[in-house]
């Protein structure tokens, strides 16, 4: 269940565990958000050395952008739930802003060396760019939206 209105109940049936379970582990609906946000960003993030062994720099790159949208775009519907943990500071902190700018940085560096992508750019501008198209992106328009703006980035990133 990904939205904000999924019954714990439900939850804990999709899972197959029972609620006495579920609240033992998180016990409340943020700190469930939580866990599961950690451990798919912890799945993207760790993508990008995989994607560098599979794939020149530059898909690669294009690569993990797509896997980091898909992760974003599947957040829209816990967006209250979202919006508590961001403001507590459990969910979006420093550290994983850290941990996806080091997860570009990773692949920039590799097309960097290879010739295929600019050595002048800061993974934390590649961040805050990939933040400005997943976040003018909506339902409505993406993914095509997202695609075509994803493809610009990589363009600018091109020596």
């Amino acid at each position: 269940a990904t939205d904000d209105s999924a019954p714990l109940e439900a939850v804990a049936r999709e899972a197959g565990v029972g609620i006495g379970t579920l609240y033992r582990h998180f016990p409340t609906r943020e700190a469930l958000v939580e866990a599961v946000y950690s451990a798919e960003l912890d799945a993207v993030v760790d993508s990008a050395p995989a994607l560098l062994a599979e794939l020149p720099p530059q898909a690669a790159l294009r690569a993990w952008m797509d896997r980091y949208g898909a992760f974003f775009a599947a957040k829209r519907g816990m967006s209250d739930t979202l919006r508590a943990g961001w403001a507590s500071g459990s969910i979006a902190t420093p550290a994983t802003r850290e941990r996806i700018t080091a997860a570009i940085a990773t692949v920039l560096a590799a097309g960097a060396a290879a010739g295929t992508l600019r050595a002048d750019v800061e993974a934390e501008e590649v961040t805050l760019m990939l933040l400005g198209v997943f976040l003018s992106t909506t339902a409505v328009n993406a993914p095509d939206r997202t695609g075509r703006l994803l493809d610009l980035v990589v363009d600018a990133l091109r020596p």
